[in-house]
């Protein structure tokens, strides 16, 4: 999978309750940050090692994109994105509060190995057929999050041509494009499950 994927690209607070239920204001303009493509790993029911003794861990679950050609000026979403899956975005609360009190980068509390779980991609179709359903996650089989692009601030679109403008966008780079309201805690023994459109897409039991 490393070899097909080149930048990975993350949206924050792109869900106006998600930004609300961590006391962060709404952005202007799409926050972008990095993680390394290490911190990537294949959603396929295994169990997954995440840092011990750093503070809690939360997870975020998005959609992510991929993208299949190098995005130019005036492109729209469908010309340029092959496929799509779904991921979580997790974070090290406890070291990210740290980090933004003292204004120093993120990558510390989001570009950890595993700290990228995705599930398989799958051929993207156009935004009818992801604004039709939600993707959820569950935690020991009990819903958390919620969550369908309708609801993001900016839209997949805005995203796209934001990075392209700002970073460039090429064959192989994939954005996770932002999680809606629900973040959690996990700790050891609790087993994640993605879902989209009713279908189960990919699960891991952190360790």
């Amino acid at each position: 999978m490393h070899k097909t994927i080149r930048n990975v690209y993350c949206v924050g607070r792109n869900y106006r309750l998600h930004a609300e239920e961590l006391g962060n204001a709404v952005p202007e303009e799409p926050m972008i940050f990095m993680k390394p493509s290490h911190a990537l790993v294949m959603m396929n029911g295994q169990t997954l090692a995440l840092p011990e003794g750093r503070g809690e861990i939360h997870y975020e679950a998005e959609l992510v994109i991929k993208i299949g050609k190098e995005v130019c000026p005036g492109e729209v979403i469908n010309q340029v994105v092959e496929s799509y899956a779904f991921g979580i975005d997790f974070t090290l609360r406890d070291v990210q509060s740290k980090l933004k009190s003292k204004g120093h980068p993120w990558t510390a509390a989001k570009g950890f190995l595993g700290s990228a779980p995705i599930s398989e991609f799958m051929p993207f179709e156009g935004i009818d057929t992801l604004i039709e359903s939600d993707f959820t996650l569950n935690k020991n089989d009990e819903e958390v999050q919620r969550g369908n692009i309708q609801d993001m601030i900016f839209s997949l679109q805005d995203i796209v041509d934001y990075v392209a403008l700002h970073y460039g966008l090429g064959e192989g780079d994939i954005i996770f494009t932002g999680t809606p309201a629900g973040v959690g805690p996990v700790k050891s023994g609790d087993m994640l499950k993605l879902s989209f459109a009713g279908e189960d897409i990919g699960s891991i039991t952190i360790k």
